[in-house]
């Protein structure tokens, strides 16, 4: 049944007759009584009982007429809540962010698009990034804010790039060089970001790569207890130069790495050829407008 044949029929019934229905429709009168003729074949019964220039509902008339009321609202009101989807005066935005430079990377995008979109809801979630990953391809959130490299399975938006830095204590033999090769840590204990994130993996493939294992002395999800960790002369951390340089105090000395594999790398990525929402897409596009403030700053 299409919604044309069923509104030109409603309107001839609340309208009194053809001619008016026709004004109201924008059609002429011979097409208005065409797509009324096209209802009742397509239903196999007659809807209005036509006695010369008078027509009368028949009993499946009446229920057509007070049923197709019903689905013409409907449609509209449908209409109606998708073009309020489309202007951003509902729906949802759900993001899965890491731990690690969220507050510095996502805060002030957080407070543009609630300026903008007052009305769509954001829900959040803070996971390490194996659990931000498969959250994403089940659906439980439409993007996320993740560290590179990414499965073929994901598309992404680039967010920062940011060189790693050691996090050492002021007396660190090591703590006054200007740069340092991750070699000459090799016999200082590590602390790192527990195994859910891609840093924990980025720092141990660097390790391998410079030919040594480092030995681990304790992991955490916790970025200030890492700090606080180093700042007990427990062993050095690795940490963005965006997020290190927030935590400066006279105990620390933040050193960068000789080493180009040591990066940052936030992106923001989505399932490949996933549907997204108008809602999404507005998140991407500040996402994207703040990426190239910062090349253009850069």
């Amino acid at each position: 049944m299409e919604f044309r044949t069923l509104r030109a029929f409603v309107e001839v019934v609340r309208q009194g007759g053809f001619s008016k229905a026709a004004k109201t429709v924008f059609a002429t009168q011979s097409t208005v009584s065409k797509a009324v003729r096209q209802l009742e074949d397509e239903l196999g019964m007659p809807l209005l009982n036509r006695i010369g220039h008078q027509s009368q509902l028949t009993t499946a008339g009446e229920v057509v007429y007070r049923r197709g009321l019903e689905m013409l609202a409907n449609r509209d009101n449908l209409l109606a809540e998708l073009d309020e989807i489309r202007g951003l005066k509902r729906g949802v935005l759900r993001l899965g962010l890491p731990p690690v430079g969220s507050n510095t990377l996502f805060a002030p995008l957080f407070a543009i698009y609630r300026r903008r979109y007052p009305d769509i809801e954001i829900r959040l979630i803070e996971r390490g990034a194996a659990e931000l990953k498969s959250n994403l391809l089940a659906g439980d959130v439409d993007c996320i804010g993740v560290l590179t490299p990414l499965p073929a399975a994901f598309d992404f938006c680039p967010v920062r790039r940011e060189p790693l830095v050691a996090v050492l204590e002021a007396h660190h033999p090591l703590a006054e060089r200007s740069t340092i090769a991750l070699s000459d840590l090799k016999h200082t204990p590590f602390i790192l970001f527990d195994s859910t994130f891609l840093l924990h993996r980025t720092v141990l493939d660097a390790c391998r790569r410079a030919g040594f294992e480092p030995s681990v002395v304790a992991e955490s999800s916790q970025i200030d207890f890492i700090v606080e960790l180093v700042d007990a002369e427990i062993g050095v951390a690795f940490l963005p130069r965006m997020s290190a340089s927030q935590r400066k105090r006279p105990s620390l000395r933040l050193v960068p790495l000789d080493d180009p594999g040591m990066v940052w790398e936030m992106v923001m990525a989505w399932r490949r050829g996933a549907y997204l929402s108008e809602a999404v897409k507005a998140w991407l596009d500040i996402v994207n407008e703040a990426h190239d403030g910062l090349s253009d700053r850069d």
